[in-house]
């Protein structure tokens, strides 16, 4: 048995195929650790797993106008490295750093920045995940980058444009990894001439690609160690989380219905987004469920359409007739395997590479935000 320690940040969607990952080691008798944000110490705590926490505090969750600048579509990833990762890197790094001590792994998030430093620094060996195709950054399968979305026009010229698109979103980011250079120094360990926020920034043991194949090939300059395993599925339908008798009696009582659903970050900060998907089921004249989360149910519900917090993708995208979401690649992979007709809203970050991905499939059509 080993004693495996799973590191992540960010939303349930970063989180929810970790905690897939960990149910299925530990069924394989390992002993698995998690250290995360601290608003999660109920969720894996109730799974059973030991819990550590991992700073910074994940304050967007509880704070829509933060949640709605790391969501920004051209400025969101810079606001998140400068404004949110660098100024907690010695904490994040501390934190990881002193609940290592007896694992024989550790499993990184690509959020957690220090996992390499840590496992450097107490050689121990470490394995990262990639949950989207756009991780790789690779000039064989270029990603839509959401800050120059108009860019990727430009992929069909081949990979020697391709690159040098790429090198572009290098050289625009490289200044954000100025405080990883300068703690790599504190530490003692030897200087790197690259940005790990885009470069090198995968374990040289193993790299998992937590995505399906039909997303994204292998391509020639991925790392050589990397294996696709394929989506992880966790939404609580694992611990016996049901539909709300009010959703199955709503269900139950018509045509299936469109589904309107934001992620796990994005609903955080939705704009308009459930106003104008009411106003489109009632110009389709069909049902609608539009999740919700924790958003203030709107005014202008009718007895065709109803607003939940929550419900199990799993359970409910294949009672839908069709489905709306962010372009999240949890959403996404729940809405693949549903084999539901999709349409897409991307908002940010990878949102709009996995919705050029599944439109490329035929499986959905994904349009701009206003």
């Amino acid at each position: 048995m080993s004693r495996i320690l799973i590191t992540t940040l960010g939303t349930l969607g970063d989180l929810h195929p970790m905690i897939a990952i960990a149910l299925e080691l530990r069924q394989r008798a390992h002993d698995v650790v998690f250290v995360t944000h601290q608003v999660y110490q109920s969720k894996i705590e109730g799974l059973g797993f030991e819990f550590h926490s991992m700073r910074p505090d994940f304050t967007a969750i509880n704070d829509p106008q933060e949640m709605a600048r790391m969501m920004d579509l051209k400025t969101g990833q810079e606001y998140m490295v400068r404004q949110w990762v660098n100024p907690n890197l010695r904490c994040m790094y501390a934190d990881l750093h002193n609940v290592v001590k007896g694992a024989d792994l550790i499993f990184s998030g690509e959020g957690v920045i220090v996992t390499p430093l840590v496992a450097e620094k107490l050689e121990i060996r470490w394995a990262s995940s990639a949950m989207v195709p756009l991780s790789f950054f690779s000039v064989y399968d270029p990603p839509v980058l959401a800050p120059f979305p108009s860019l990727s026009k430009l992929y069909k010229l081949g990979p020697i444009v391709n690159r040098s698109i790429i090198n572009f979103a290098k050289l625009v980011s490289n200044s954000w990894a100025e405080p990883i250079h300068q703690l790599r120094r504190e530490l003692g360990l030897s200087p790197i001439n690259y940005n790990p926020f885009i470069e090198n920034r995968f374990s040289p043991y193993l790299v998992i690609a937590l995505f399906s194949s039909v997303l994204g090939q292998p391509q020639a300059d991925w790392p050589l160690n990397t294996v696709i395993a394929g989506f992880t599925f966790y939404d609580g339908s694992e611990d016996g989380t049901k539909l709300t008798p009010q959703l199955e009696q709503f269900l139950n009582a018509g045509e299936p219905p469109i589904i309107f659903t934001l992620g796990s970050a994005a609903v955080m900060a939705p704009g308009r987004f459930y106003e104008e998907s009411i106003t489109a089921a009632k110009l389709l004249n069909r049902r609608a469920v539009l999740l919700i989360d924790r958003n203030t149910p709107p005014n202008n519900l009718s007895e065709d359409i109803i607003a939940v917090s929550y419900a199990p993708y799993s359970q409910i995208f294949g009672r839908a007739c069709a489905i709306v979401h962010q372009g999240g690649i949890g959403t996404t992979a729940q809405a693949l395997c549903a084999g539901r007709p999709t349409l897409v809203m991307p908002y940010s970050h990878d949102q709009p590479d996995n919705a050029a991905r599944v439109e490329r499939l035929g499986e959905q059509r994904d349009f701009v935000r206003c």
